[in-house]
């Protein structure tokens, strides 16, 4: 038997520790990616839970105003950066080579060194819980909060290198997806044929290779700050704290399409199998996404209205955030139409992505609002834009990541989910979510300003508080019943087939789990819905039966030899010399220079490992001559 020879369905995810470690399989590093995700959004929840324990009634004591800053703080970055982001980034790490007819992503040890990253960094900042100081000026961070006055401990310093190095990450990602999107494309995949939610991914790189210098920038002002004595946001020493709120929101507000634009794509792939026909108005949808991705840069002010820039700043940013509510808007009718006259299959990923859908427009027409200024300027800092934030993010962004984890479960583990706990577990979300978020809305009118610990009972609040409170709970137990269904499912021994869903796209021509190489053949796209159109032939309606040519499934082994990038230790190792050299600023200068000495021989050792080696993956026939 040839020492090449591969059997029908590659053992994916065996090996112990030292593989996953080492791995440069995109799809190894999305599990990775994902894993890590719904950890911390756990311990985002229970932040999240013991901040409503605070506010459920008036003048309670759970916590301590210094430990409520704290939760607060941690809570809104653990799910912006340890949560929504990386979730995000499982799928586009598991999905997009697969979806696009690629083998690998463009640079797999870059990958390998993105996710380290990423997971060493978030450890640093969930250390500065362990040092009894974790940062304690919110997740934006404004000027003067953070400054050695009126912040001398270290949780601004843990906050502050910790993002920064989640950020190196989130640079390398962008690079490495656009260049995998872009160049490595199947033959015959014009960028017209591109799924929509690889579309949507390759606006979302955009974005991060544009947004994130600019927070870099204002992370480094506030690092010289507080580490060498500058004055770049001290307004006795001649700075300004404006200058922070500037550089951050022209990070931030890009940064909400960062988050919302994946579920954005995952809807776009889901109503379009569970109605059985195709997406309406696909190119419409293309590009308003890139608007999207465009006007979102323009929009930065409108959190700034209170600030004072002056009327000409004031109706120039108002304008830009009412226009970009045309690309979004046209998004949502488009999936209704898709919807419309379909022949629907009511399954638990559909069920997430309508209700995204629903959700998100709340959330967005509560966003329109805020484009008046008159009206920003009343609902500033109150509970009515926390209730817009979370009907954006949570019923946004949340709810289309687990329409996209529902529908892509089947292929990333080769088993089906539930689909009684699923639709369970949509229901007690999407309850606890209104019941949580939409009495915030009444609170904000009223008078409830964000980020208080505590109010007097002569308010009138307390009954808004407590039914948000019992909504929160809800949500925690729907998380618990999607965590109980996922393990029933693992637990499982019957095989998921290749097509559950009778899907349109590349991913679902091969096993499910896919094969460590992806393709055992490179496949032929002539249709932006290859797989359909070799299953029912070139017609709207996909109930008939007529064969056509399309993209078939893939052969159970490949007829020439693959070979794979072997795995590498020195993309984990570079990324802990990262992680030491900036968390070494917290020990001392020898501590920074070791990390940075790690960092430049693990690059080296990287740069010059030969791609492959002996026992590296290969598959398919031997080559001439192979042993036996």
């Amino acid at each position: 038997m040839s020492a090449h020879a591969t059997a029908a369905h590659p053992p994916l995810y065996a090996g112990g520790l030292r593989s996953w470690l080492t791995t440069v399989d995109h799809k190894r590093i999305g599990v990775l990616y994902g894993v890590s995700a719904l950890f911390y959004f756990v311990v985002g929840g229970v932040e999240a839970l013991i901040i409503r324990l605070q506010l459920a009634s008036p003048t309670a004591d759970v916590v301590g105003a210094d430990t409520f800053n704290q939760l607060f703080t941690m809570h809104g970055t653990t799910m912006v950066f340890l949560v929504l982001m990386p979730l995000s980034a499982a799928l586009f790490n598991y999905m997009i080579p697969l979806m696009i007819g690629a083998r690998d992503v463009a640079f797999p040890r870059l990958n390998a060194f993105s996710f380290w990253t990423f997971f060493f960094g978030s450890v640093l900042l969930n250390l500065s819980f362990f040092v009894g100081d974790p940062p304690d000026a919110g997740w934006f961070g404004y000027a003067n909060l953070t400054s050695k006055q009126y912040n001398p401990g270290m949780g601004i310093d843990f906050w502050l290198l910790s993002v920064q190095i989640m950020g190196i990450a989130s640079i390398a990602s962008a690079v490495n997806f656009t260049v995998t999107i872009l160049n490595m494309r199947a033959p015959g995949m014009s960028l017209m044929r591109v799924p929509l939610f690889v579309w949507m991914a390759l606006v979302v790189q955009v974005l991060m290779l544009l947004a994130f210098p600019p927070i870099t920038v204002a992370f480094i002002f506030l690092m010289f700050d507080r580490f060498f004595g500058t004055h770049f946001y001290i307004p006795s020493a001649g700075g300004t704290p404006i200058l922070w709120q500037h550089l951050f929101w022209i990070f931030g507000h890009p940064e909400v399409y960062i988050l919302i634009l994946p579920s954005f794509g995952v809807v776009s792939e889901v109503l379009p199998t569970f109605a059985r026909k195709p997406l309406f108005g696909a190119p419409f949808m293309i590009f308003s996404g890139i608007l999207i991705g465009f006007l979102g840069f323009g929009v930065w002010s409108h959190h700034m209205f209170t600030t004072g820039l002056g009327a000409v700043a004031d109706t120039a940013f108002s304008l830009a955030t009412m226009l970009i509510a045309i690309p979004t808007g046209v998004k949502i009718f488009n999936w209704i139409a898709t919807l419309w006259g379909g022949h629907i299959r009511f399954r638990t990923p559909l069920y997430f992505a309508v209700g995204m859908v629903g959700l998100f427009i709340i959330g967005g027409l509560s966003g329109i609002m805020h484009a008046s200024p008159p009206v920003d300027i009343q609902q500033h800092d109150s509970y009515f834009v926390v209730a817009h934030l979370h009907y954006v993010f949570f019923g946004g962004t949340v709810f289309g990541l687990f329409a996209g984890i529902y529908y892509w479960w089947p292929k990333v583990t080769g088993r089906m989910i539930g689909e009684g706990l699923g639709k369970l577990h949509f229901w007690l979300m999407v309850v606890g979510m209104n019941l949580t978020f939409f009495p915030m809305h009444f609170l904000g009118l009223d008078g409830m300003p964000r980020r208080i610990y505590t109010y007097a009972t002569d308010l009138g609040w307390e009954r808004w508080n407590m039914i948000a409170t019992v909504g929160a709970f809800l949500i925690a137990v729907s998380v618990l019943v999607f965590f109980v269904n996922a393990a029933r499912s693992l637990a499982s021994k019957t095989q998921a087939p290749a097509d559950p869903w009778d899907a349109a796209t590349l991913e679902w021509t091969v096993s499910s789990p896919p094969p460590e190489y992806n393709f055992a053949v490179v496949p032929t796209v002539n249709s932006a819905r290859p797989f359909w159109l070799h299953k029912y032939g070139p017609t709207r309606d996909i109930s008939t039966r007529t064969k056509a040519q399309g993209t078939p499934a893939q052969p159970d082994n490949p007829p020439t030899r693959i070979d794979l990038p072997s795995p590498s230790s020195w993309p984990i190792l570079a990324a802990l010399g990262l992680a030491l050299l900036g968390g070494g600023a917290l020990v001392g200068l020898w501590m920074v220079l070791f990390g940075a000495a790690v960092l430049v021989f693990c690059v080296y050792r990287w740069a010059f490992q030969p791609l492959e080696r002996t026992g590296h993956p290969t598959f398919g026939p031997a080559p001439s001559g192979g042993s036996s």
